[in-house]
């Protein structure tokens, strides 16, 4: 099977699907027209489908001529972040304050166009996949709740192998593939800090326990702790985002909030560090006579790519698309993915993708930002990487 050449003529609908979801981006775990647009274009594919209970998921099982064969894992995420588009494309978002600046609307488009190419050679196929369409990966965790709903086991038995793939809008030059085996991607996880004094006058600041500079202490002996209690080669990230305290300029308040993500690429360093966080915000209280209530919540695990599942998918770029479109990743990414729990229960891989426009992809938006550009024309590469992975696995 030639699916490279089939992908390309599936290029001009998958691009026209994408620039479609791109219009109608949506935040969360509940993604209806979304959903609605991704039924739509599997219908009359002959697969197995079913949506979620919790959250508008879709999990479309293809059954090939393997009976008890091997079963394949492939995901695209679907959902949009809280970000006024700014890239001034014809396509632009019609919904303010929404946008699919994470390249989403290329991963769905993308695992539409495997759905498609598989299903054309199903009868070539020794086992099933899973095509996984997953709402809520910025935050929600919408692949914890797939998996509680089943994904995992959509095909009736285990899957045995997952991969994904996530484009990005600078960094990685367009149409190259890179990954890494071992942690990909970063833990994520949260610190909330609400630092407990007493209000008064600002102009008598000792008949008050003023919380603004004591969590101010806290931020600065953060990026103290990072760098004096860590190993600089397994690294960890504090990053406060989020600061509030007062209303006036001559009221000392009453408490002062904080919150922070935390990054770290393996379990021990992850455990250090919600240990140290919590333990060293409540003794800088302390020392000022305040306190602290101090949460730690975790979030997503590293991101793992297990090294048989990445020699794999790379030697599977390299000849599909040849030598020079893979490009090793030296450095995991800072990043975190949902994606990680699956490839924590199937072994498997993810793989990044360059879909700047930019000759110099530095220099262009990144991920996230309103001005996050990604070219579509890299779609009917990702749709072609992910049935390959596929088909290779389940070619008797």
């Amino acid at each position: 099977m030639d699916l490279r050449n089939d992908a390309a003529t599936l290029n001009e609908d998958l691009v026209r699907l994408r620039r479609e979801l791109h219009q109608i981006p949506e935040v969360g775990l509940q993604l209806p027209r979304t959903q609605e647009k991704v039924l739509e274009a599997l219908d009359g594919l002959p697969l197995e489908i079913s949506t979620g209970k919790d959250l508008t998921s879709v999990t479309a099982v293809l059954r090939g001529q393997g009976g008890d064969g091997e079963v394949v894992l492939l995901r695209g995420d679907m959902d949009a972040l809280p970000v006024t588009e700014q890239t001034g494309a014809d396509y632009t978002s019609r919904h303010d304050g929404l946008m699919h600046a994470c390249g989403h609307d290329l991963h769905t488009a993308g695992l539409v166009g495997a759905a498609r190419l598989l299903s054309q050679h199903r009868d070539r196929l020794a086992g099933d996949v899973v095509f996984m369409f997953q709402p809520g990966e910025e935050g929600w965790d919408g692949a914890g709740h797939m998996i509680s709903e089943g994904v995992l086991e959509a095909a009736g038995r285990p899957a045995d192998a997952a991969f994904g793939i996530h484009v990005t809008s600078s960094v990685i030059p367009n149409g190259m593939f890179t990954s890494r085996p071992g942690p990909l991607m970063a833990a994520s996880d949260g610190l909330f800090v609400r630092v407990v004094g007493a209000g008064g006058h600002g102009s008598r600041p000792f008949q008050a326990l003023d919380p603004v500079p004591v969590a101010c202490e806290m931020v600065t002996a953060l990026q103290t702790m990072v760098t004096r209690r860590f190993d600089v080669f397994d690294p960890v990230v504090v990053t406060v985002g989020v600061f509030h305290a007062g209303t006036r300029r001559n009221i000392i308040p009453d408490d002062a909030t904080f919150e922070a993500t935390v990054r770290s690429f393996s379990p021990e360093a992850r455990e250090k560090v919600a240990k140290f966080a919590v333990q060293l915000c409540q003794e800088i209280a302390a020392s000022h006579g305040l306190e602290a209530e101090v949460s730690y919540q975790q979030e997503y695990p590293v991101t793992v790519n297990h090294q048989s599942g990445h020699e794999f998918a790379a030697e599977t770029v390299r000849e599909v698309f040849g030598e020079e479109r893979f490009q090793p990743l030296v450095n995991p990414m800072t990043g975190s993915e949902d994606f990680s729990r699956v490839l924590d229960r199937v072994p498997g891989a993810f793989v990044f993708l360059g879909a700047t426009f930019a000759e110099d992809p530095d220099t262009a938006a990144y991920n996230h930002s309103p001005r996050a550009a990604f070219d579509d024309n890299v779609v009917a590469d990702a749709a072609t990487l992910l049935a390959e992975l596929a088909a290779r696995r389940l070619t008797p």
